[in-house]
């Protein structure tokens, strides 16, 4: 397995890795699959000394990503992110998005971050053991936010200050 900075080249796998999580509920509240072109300014807006995208392989093969997002857009919050991570399915449950998750905790003084949040559905057991694993609590409870096929569901941010 292979850890690296995502390409402009990558970017229609990390759509298509996305989009596959749309139909599960579970790890995004887009209800439709997003294109590429609507993904390009959100790839173009990421600095690999800040806010990088990385992609895993597998035997050459792309099977996941993690983002870095800016929280809350405001200059005060500079050394918090964000951290999205997504799994191709045929890839789920082979430690992938621990080794990604460990990565990124890891790298985060470097890219000057000190707190790492996950906002994961209440619903998504895995997501949220996944960040229990690494030591990130839950700090904040959003009940009944987001409305997925007419069943409201709860956001759960979790979070974790890197020493």
């Amino acid at each position: 397995m292979t850890i690296r900075h995502a390409t402009e080249t990558d970017l229609p796998t990390i759509v298509a890795i996305y989009n596959a999580a749309i139909p599960s509920r579970m790890a995004t509240a887009d209800l439709e699959p997003v294109s590429v072109a609507s993904r390009l300014a959100w790839f173009s807006g990421r600095s690999h000394n800040i806010r990088p995208i990385w992609v895993i392989e597998v035997e050459g093969v792309i099977a996941g990503w993690l983002s870095f997002q800016s929280f809350y857009g405001r200059p005060a919050y500079h050394t918090t992110a964000e951290i999205s991570i997504y799994i191709a399915p045929a890839y789920h449950q082979r430690g992938l998005g621990r080794q990604l998750l460990a990565q990124a905790i890891h790298q985060s003084p470097s890219l000057g971050l000190n707190t790492l949040l996950g906002l994961i559905f209440a619903h998504n057991q895995p997501s949220l053991k996944l960040f229990e694993k690494f030591s990130f609590q839950p700090w904040g409870y959003l009940p009944q936010v987001a409305q997925l096929d007419g069943i409201e569901r709860d956001l759960v941010i979790m979070g974790l200050r890197i020493k």
